[in-house]
C-alpha cells in the first residue's frame, strides 16, 4: 500500500515537503493498525532525508511552528528509534516520483523492496549523523540568561544612574534591610539605616579607588611618597580609609578628627559634594568645602572638584553667573570709508527739556543726527516722541543736510513706527517713482538689536557731549526757555560739537597743523560763528575758481581724516578676547535691568546671527507661549524676541 501527495502551489522548502512526507507515513501507520485486525510486532520507519531525521531525534533545539507541529505529531504516533536513514539510491519511494519504463520495471527493485530488507540483520548498515545544520532557517533563535556574580566595579556602574546622594543611600538601605532577616516595624528608614547605607557605599568607592593603598596601610606598611594619601598619613576606622592627621588629642568627635577619604572622580563623590553644596544654599566653594568636611569627608584635590561642581551647577549660573560676552566686532564699512556727509547716519532721540509757555511748563526733545564717517552732528527739536514729530523732523534734516541712505538706530517705537509709516506709504507710489526710490536706496532703516545701546556708541557718546554743553547753558537760565530759546540753543551746541577737534595728537604743538574738525567737510570752516558785531562788513571768503578751491578742501580733509582719526579708533576699547559663539537649543535667561535677578524671564535661543567675522553677538530667543488674544486664535503661541549676547546668561549649552 502507498500513499502520494501533490506539492502545495505555495513555495515551500525541500525540507519541509520531505517533513510532511514523513507526516503522511506516520498518518498510514496509524490508519493500518487500526484497520488490519493482526498483531505488528515490531514498525520500521525509512526515509532518505538526514534533515528530518536530525528533527525527529532532536531534543534540545526549539523549532518554528510548522515544523514543530508536524515533529510532535511524529513523535506522538511512533516512537524516535523507529525511525532509520535510507540512501536515495536504494529507496524505492524515487522511482514513484521520479517515473521508471516499463522496461525497466522488472530490471529494479520496485517489484522485490530493496536488498537491505532481506538481510538478517537490517539495521546494520544505515547509518547517520543526527547533528542539525549550521544555520538552519527552521531553528527558533533563543536567548538564554546567565546569572553572574557582580564585583565593585559592576556595582559602581550601578550606582552612576543615581542623581542624587539621599535617594542612594535610602535605595541602599531597604536593599540591606531586604537581605537581613531583621523585622522592622514601619517602612520609615532610620538614620542607623542610612549611616550603614553610607559606609558600605563608601567601602565599596575606597576599595576602587585605593585598593593598592588599603593592602599596604592593612599590612601595617609605609606608604610611599608618590602615593596620593602619603600627606594624609591615613588610617584605617570601621573598614574605612579615614584621615589620620595630628588631632588625636582634640575634643572634636571622631568625624572631625579623622575624615572619611574620597577619590576626586567618582560619581559617588560627585553626588556627596552636589547634596552639600545644595545643603548651604548653593554658597561659595569655601561654604562647600566646610559643610563637605564638617560631616566628616575629605575629598583628595576637593577645592577643585568643588570649583568644577560650581561651574556647572545650574542654579549658582542663574544666580551669580556674568552675561555673556563677545570679542568686539570690527568697524563697520560705513565708519571707514570715505563717503558724502550724512550718507550713512545714526541717529537717537534725547532729553526731556522743560521749557515755559505762558505759565505752564512743557516738556521737549532732542533727537542727534551723526555721521558715521565724519562724526559731524545735527541737532532738531521734537515736542514730543511721536512717529510723526519724528517725521517732520527728519525731513528737515534731510532738507538741510541732503539725502540719506542708510539710517542706524535702536529699536524705539517712533523710528519703528516711522518706518513702517515710510513703507506703506510707499506702495502709494507710482511704478517711476517706485523704481527710482529703489535706486536711489535712500532712508533705509537699520536697527540694532533690542536693548542693545551699546552697539550705537557712536551717537550715545555724541549725547554725552550735547548734554555737557547744554547743561552748562541750561544752568544760567533755569525755567526761563522757550521752544524758539531751546532749539536755538541746540543749533550753538551743534556749531560748538562740530568744530572739536577729532584728534588731540600734535594740539600743543604749535607747529602742528590746524586739529581736524567736522565743520572742515560740512562747512568749509573751522571756528565758530562770533556774536554779530557793531559794523557788519562782508568778507571775501573764497577764490575765484571755488570749485576748485572745494575739491582742494575735500581731498585734505579725506586724507587727514584716514591719517589722524580712523587709525585712533581701530583698537578696542573692551571685550578683546573672542569667546564660545551661542548656539541654537542654549538655555538662557534674559537680564532685565529693571527687575531682581530672580525674576529674569527664562528662555530658549532659536536662531543667531554671524557676523562677517563669524562671531555671534545677536540672537532670537524663544521665552515661552503668548496667551491667544481672542476666541479665533484656541492655540497660544510662542514669543520670540530678539537679544544682544550682553545681555544672556547660558544656563545649560546645548553642546
Amino acid at each position: 500500500m502507498a500513499k502520494a501527495r501533490v506539492t502545495p502551489t505555495k513555495t515551500q522548502s525541500i525540507p519541509r515537503l520531505e517533513l510532511s512526507a514523513a507526516v503522511v507515513s506516520a498518518k498510514l501507520s496509524a490508519m493500518l493498525k487500526t484497520e488490519l485486525e493482526m498483531k505488528i510486532n515490531q514498525e520500521f520507519f525509512w526515509t532518505d532525508s538526514q534533515v528530518v531525521l536530525a528533527y525527529v531525534k532532536n531534543e534540545a533545539t526549539r523549532f518554528h511552528v510548522f515544523v514543530a507541529n508536524r515533529i510532535q505529531l511524529i513523535r506522538r504516533i511512533t516512537d524516535v528509534s523507529q525511525w532509520y536513514y535510507v540512501n536515495t539510491s536504494k529507496n524505492p519511494a524515487d522511482h514513484a516520483s521520479r517515473g521508471l519504463y516499463a522496461s525497466d520495471i522488472s530490471t529494479t527493485f520496485w517489484l522485490s523492496g530493496p536488498e537491505f530488507l532481506w538481510e538478517p540483520e537490517v539495521l546494520s548498515t544505515t547509518h547517520f549523523s543526527n547533528d542539525l545544520l549550521v544555520g538552519d532557517p527552521e531553528v527558533r533563535l533563543t536567548q538564554t540568561f546567565a546569572t553572574k556574580v557582580s564585583d565593585s566595579s559592576d556595582l559602581l556602574s550601578r550606582f552612576n544612574r543615581f542623581s542624587s546622594w539621599i535617594t542612594h543611600i535610602k535605595v541602599v538601605a531597604r536593599i540591606k534591610r531586604l537581605v537581613s532577616a531583621r523585622k522592622y516595624p514601619n517602612d520609615i528608614i532610620t538614620v542607623e539605616e542610612c549611616e550603614r547605607a553610607s559606609e558600605a557605599v563608601i567601602k565599596i568607592v575606597q576599595q576602587e579607588a585605593f585598593s593598592q593603598d588599603i593592602r599596604v596601610i592593612q599590612g601595617r606598611n609605609v606608604l610611599q611618597s608618590t602615593s596620593a594619601l602619603f600627606s594624609l598619613d591615613p588610617i584605617m576606622k570601621r573598614g574605612l580609609l579615614c584621615v589620620g592627621g595630628r588631632l588625636k588629642q582634640s575634643s572634636l568627635s571622631e568625624e572631625l578628627k579623622h575624615p572619611v577619604i574620597l577619590p576626586k572622580d567618582s560619581h559617588i563623590v560627585k553626588l556627596i559634594l552636589a547634596h552639600y553644596h545644595a545643603k548651604v544654599c548653593h554658597q561659595g566653594r569655601y561654604m562647600t568645602l566646610m559643610e563637605l568636611r564638617a560631616n566628616g569627608f575629605w575629598v583628595i584635590g576637593g577645592s577643585r572638584s568643588v570649583a568644577k561642581l560650581i561651574q556647572g551647577c545650574v542654579q549658582c549660573r542663574k544666580l551669580r553667573r556674568p552675561t555673556e560676552e563677545q570679542q568686539m566686532a570690527e568697524l563697520p564699512k560705513e565708519r571707514v570709508e570715505a563717503s558724502a556727509p550724512f550718507l550713512y547716519t545714526g541717529m537717537d532721540c534725547f532729553g526731556p527739556f522743560s521749557v515755559k509757555r505762558f505759565r505752564k511748563e512743557h516738556k521737549r526733545y532732542g533727537i542727534i543726527f551723526t555721521c558715521l564717517s565724519s562724526r559731524a552732528v545735527h541737532i532738531e527739536m521734537l515736542e514730543d516722541l511721536s512717529t510723526d514729530t519724528f517725521i517732520n523732523a527728519l525731513r528737515c534734516f534731510i532738507s538741510l543736510r541732503g539725502a540719506v541712505r542708510q539710517l542706524f538706530c535702536d529699536c524705539g517705537t517712533n523710528f519703528v513706527g516711522a518706518r513702517n509709516e515710510l513703507g506703506n506709504a510707499l506702495k502709494e507710489c507710482d511704478v517711476k517713482s517706485l523704481e527710482l526710490f529703489h535706486n536711489e536706496k535712500q532712508c533705509e532703516f537699520v536697527f540694532n538689536a533690542p536693548s542693545a545701546s551699546h552697539t550705537g556708541g557712536v551717537w550715545e557718546r555724541q549725547i554725552r557731549s550735547v548734554r555737557s554743553v547744554l547743561n552748562a547753558t541750561l544752568s544760567q537760565c533755569p525755567g526761563r526757555l522757550d521752544d524758539s530759546s531751546l532749539r536755538t540753543l541746540f543749533y550753538e551746541a551743534m556749531a560748538i560739537i562740530n568744530s572739536r577737534p577729532l584728534t588731540i595728537d600734535g594740539i600743543n604743538n604749535p607747529k602742528s597743523l590746524e586739529p581736524l574738525t567736522p565743520n572742515h567737510l560740512i562747512l568749509m570752516k573751522s571756528k565758530i560763528a562770533l556774536p554779530p558785531p557793531g559794523k557788519f562788513q562782508r568778507e571775501d571768503m573764497y577764490a575765484s575758481k571755488r570749485w576748485r578751491r572745494v575739491q582742494y578742501l575735500i581731498e585734505q580733509f579725506w586724507s587727514r581724516w584716514k591719517r589722524e582719526y580712523l587709525l585712533n579708533i581701530s583698537t578696542r576699547q573692551k571685550w578683546h578676547v573672542p569667546r564660545r559663539n551661542l548656539s541654537v537649543n542654549d538655555i538662557v535667561i534674559i537680564k532685565e535691568d529693571m527687575l531682581p535677578r530672580s525674576r529674569w524671564q527664562l528662555g530658549r535661543i532659536v536662531e543667531v546671527t554671524q557676523g562677517s567675522d563669524g562671531l555671534v553677538r545677536r540672537v532670537k530667543i524663544q521665552t515661552g507661549e503668548q496667551k491667544p488674544t481672542s476666541k479665533q486664535e484656541p492655540h497660544s503661541k510662542p514669543t520670540i524676541i530678539e537679544r544682544p549676547i550682553q545681555k544672556l546668561v547660558v544656563l545649560l549649552a546645548s553642546e
